[in-house]
């Protein structure tokens, strides 16, 4: 895999003072976009590392830095493209939301930084580099099956690796259930056979998945959420026997604060660290915001890891637009790290470049209803309760019905595209409603952009430029307004209810399209 060259900074919303264990309000909502199932490690250096779900978009695994546990830098992706086992085929066109990259697990051991996640339909995956900043090692198939998910590993003082999992009912009809199975000690295969150590449903902790295990004073504990996402509470299992039996209790409760990770054990040792307080990175469910952060104070009390909010946090009062604007200082290419393919990156969709990215146009299907069948939508999360962005397209095409714009995705959209007709661009608004379950476009023609016409060999080539403008305000109620000179903007009469896709945020950004016997146009995203 190549070396992901990209970053940008994602800064805190409430302030407060690098974590120390000290006593004092630490809860802040501390990143407002969408990293849904969290997990995050102590560093070599004492900084730490976060990683996150990112289900069928790529580059997956995204991987974040921080000194403070508050600001954190998106500075690396840990895979380009969605790893399959050898022997099976890709997913088609439009197949493949919300599946793959399910809740990993990051980890450091012997100076070398590991992720484990799980793929519903494929089995658990492993990657691991000596510096999460560059280049990660090839994925590893470490357990091939179907239903298993949220894999986090733990090697024992005596060298032993353990890995818990939950099971995925959508795929093996079943769920509630953690196992724990042993791992070769160079973490890349198993070597034993799973054994169940909790079910859930005999205590009435239904839905409980996304384990992290740890180990403190000689305990083994796994913190794992149960409840389901919205209205979910956190449980904490421990037992003296990695293999149990395990006794349970809730540590937190409120507000719908879901899975994440916990920092305050040493991450060599697995042992308890000089302090007694750690914390807890989480999510909570926001509808079409996807899945933002959360910072809560944990404090070990009779050998219980009790978590709480803050006062600050309570408020939810969190709606500054600049969540990722502080560029970090080291990367080329910053401004489009927080992008991402729709689907597993193959070189055909486009390419990054010094000024921006180039995206290829996707021949749609014989009888296209919507863009939920495109592969190469080039998106990025909406960052922050409120927002403007203003995206700069240079549209290209040499076929009437080639068409590139900008596009507000998820099981709900709408699209602004430029589509060549008779030697000028139409210029097209269109709107889809439960576009997962393949209803169709309403699209109508709004005015008409002259066209700079070059020769470009056997077809002559047509070119327009669009800005893009999207405001977005509390609620996900975005406006968008656009322009063919970047100076002059019109705003369109239709305020939009951004709605989620599968198992993410709703997202912004280009596509371009063409029609299924056609050649291919393209657009180019450009940097200002």
């Amino acid at each position: 895999m190549k070396k992901i060259i990209l970053s940008i900074a994602l800064l805190a919303l409430v302030p407060f003072t690098r974590w120390n264990g000290s006593e004092g309000d630490l809860n802040a909502q501390i990143i407002y976009a969408d990293y849904s199932d969290p997990d995050v490690c102590e560093g070599a250096n004492g900084d730490y590392w976060l990683t996150a779900s990112s289900f069928q978009c790529t580059p997956g695994l995204p991987i974040l830095h921080s000194t403070d546990l508050q600001n954190w830098h998106l500075v690396n992706y840990a895979i380009d493209t969605i790893p399959m086992p050898e022997g099976v085929a890709p997913l088609k066109d439009g197949e493949s939301h919300g599946k793959h990259v399910w809740a990993p697990s990051i980890r450091l051991h012997n100076n070398t930084y590991y992720i484990y996640w799980g793929d519903p339909d494929y089995g658990i995956w492993m990657v691991k580099t000596t510096n999460p900043e560059g280049r990660w090692d090839e994925p590893v198939l470490v357990v091939a099956g179907r239903g298993l998910i949220d894999p986090t590993p733990l090697w024992d003082e005596d060298g032993r690796c353990y890995l818990v999992n939950a099971w995925a009912a959508s795929r093996c009809g079943f769920n509630s259930v953690l196992t724990v199975r042993e791992l070769s000690a160079d973490g890349t295969q198993a070597i034993g056979t799973p054994r169940m150590v909790y079910d859930g449903q005999t205590e009435g902790n239904h839905t409980v998945e996304g384990p992290k295990l740890y180990k403190r004073d000689g305990y083994y504990y796994i913190l794992a959420p149960a409840g389901g996402v919205e209205q979910g509470w956190q449980l904490a299992l421990r037992s003296k026997n990695i293999y149990g039996p395990y006794e349970s209790k809730i540590v937190f409760n409120k507000d719908g604060i879901h899975q994440g990770g916990l920092v305050g054990i040493d991450s060599k040792s697995q042992s308890k660290s000089s302090q007694d307080k750690a914390a807890f990175i989480a999510f909570q469910d926001r509808g079409p915001y996807g899945r933002i952060l959360h910072l809560l104070d944990v404090e070990w009390q009779n050998a219980w890891p009790m978590m709480k909010q803050s006062k600050r946090d309570k408020k939810g009062d969190n709606t500054t637009s600049d969540v990722c604007s502080k560029v970090h200082p080291s990367a080329a290419y910053s401004r489009l790290l927080s992008y991402q393919w729709h689907s597993s990156y193959k070189e055909t969709f486009g390419f990054l470049s010094e000024r921006g990215v180039r995206i290829y146009s996707h021949n749609v299907s014989r009888d296209f209803r919507n863009l939920w069948e495109v592969p190469n939508l080039f998106l990025k999360k909406f960052e922050g309760e409120t927002f403007t962005d203003t995206l700069h397209l240079t549209i290209s095409a040499k076929s009437d019905g080639q068409e590139s714009g900008f596009v507000v995705m998820g099981r709900d959209y709408i699209r602004l595209s430029a589509c060549l007709h008779d030697g000028k661009f139409l210029l097209n608004f269109a709107e889809c409603h439960d576009a997962d379950t393949g209803a169709s476009e309403h699209s109508s023609n709004i005015s008409t952009i002259e066209a700079k016409r070059y020769n470009a060999g056997a077809k002559d080539n047509y070119e327009c430029q669009l800005h893009v403008r999207i405001h977005c305000e509390k609620g996900a109620l975005s406006t968008i307004a656009y322009s063919t000179d970047g100076t002059v903007f019109h705003t369109l009469p239709t305020t939009f209810q951004a709605r989620v896709g599968k198992w993410i945020g709703a997202k912004y950004g280009a596509f371009s399209i063409a029609p299924h016997d056609t050649d291919k146009g393209w657009c180019d995203l450009k940097l200002r």
